[in-house]
């Protein structure tokens, strides 16, 4: 039975059957959602308090009808199958998120192998590409470079000016 039937059956209140077992303490079972749940034995306990009680006693005055029990642990198990298929639950959901856990680890490490194999072939193509600049940019300098002719100069007024040769000495090898 739950608190507030127990309170029905004694003619009081469910909050004064909850101080009479916290004032008492007197070792009551909860359910899985912490409510008390009351056994006939404690209903039992509880009618001999309820009539002490009436009797002029003081609550604080009422020696423990009965040897007090052990504290009851856990909670009061309803439909022992489903409990075993929940925890059985659990335990899957627990594996599938480590299995979850170990592929994501692995994918983020095969992209990083990969990402390290992409970025050393991109720097080899950088080298390959600045050797083939500077050789091409020699190859322009040439080029650009105007071949040495073995003419004579003069310089004339700070201009470089090739000689000429007269008719005579080319005629005559001077």
């Amino acid at each position: 039975m739950n608190t507030s039937e127990v309170a029905k059956l004694l003619g009081v209140s469910a909050s004064t059957v909850q101080r009479w077992v916290k004032l008492m303490e007197l070792p009551m079972e909860k359910n899985d959602r912490g409510h008390y749940h009351f056994t006939s034995e404690d209903i039992e306990l509880l009618k001999k308090i309820h009539e002490q009680l009436q009797n002029g006693i003081l609550l604080q005055d009422i020696a423990p009808v009965v040897e007090k029990r052990g504290i009851r642990k856990g909670s009061v198990k309803r439909g022992g199958e489903k409990e075993t298929a929940i925890e059985r639950l659990v335990t899957k959901v627990s594996e599938l998120e480590m299995n979850l856990n170990t592929k994501a680890d692995s994918v983020a490490s095969y992209q990083l192998l990969q990402h390290r194999r992409e970025i050393d072939d991109l720097q080899n193509q950088v080298t390959q590409l600045a050797l083939e600049l500077e050789r091409l940019q020699f190859q322009m300098k040439e080029m650009n470079t105007p071949p040495q002719i073995d003419k004579p100069l003069v310089l004339d007024g700070g201009k470089v000016r090739s000689k000429k040769k007269n008719i005579v000495s080319s005629l005559f090898g001077f």
